[in-house]
């Protein structure tokens, strides 16, 4: 006596080339997600628990803390990581919810334009941060500023 088992006839998905975005995308999101942890964590010990704490944050700190490469680097890392990671994640939504072809092009298109200004504002802002800024009250000012009384 045989058994014959048939196997149903399912279509075998072709092999796609290029690069696997989705694939990335998931990947960013974790790696990305872990490093925000260490970043936005650290971030707050710095800003909230060492010295004075919360009572010390003035424009002097944040001055202080943006003429040390190690804070602009360990800044612009986190605004870039933030801002990728949330653009992101949007898009994942986009993508879920958005049922037609050209609402999900829209809000791709606003979606990477926003992004885009955010990422290109808030890097100027770290980079071109003056701490020493003509005409300010020397009381506000950072010490290193040399403001002449």
């Amino acid at each position: 006596m045989s058994v014959t088992i048939e196997v149903p006839n399912t279509p075998v998905r072709p092999h796609k080339r290029g690069v696997n975005w989705e694939k990335w995308g998931w990947i960013y999101m974790r790696i990305s997600g872990i490093a925000l942890i260490v970043l936005i964590f650290g971030h707050l010990f710095v800003n909230l628990m060492v010295g004075d704490g919360v009572k010390a944050i003035d424009f002097a700190f944040v001055a202080g803390k943006l003429t040390n490469p190690f804070w602009i680097v360990w800044d612009t890392a986190m605004l870039w990581l933030a801002l990728i990671h949330g653009a992101n994640g949007m898009r994942t939504i986009v993508n879920d919810y958005a049922s037609r072809e050209r609402t999900r092009m829209i809000l791709h298109g606003a979606l990477v334009i926003s992004t885009l200004a955010l990422l290109i504002l808030g890097t100027l802002t770290i980079y071109a941060f003056d701490p020493c800024p003509a005409g300010s009250p020397a009381e506000l000012l950072p010490s290193f500023c040399g403001v002449a009384g």
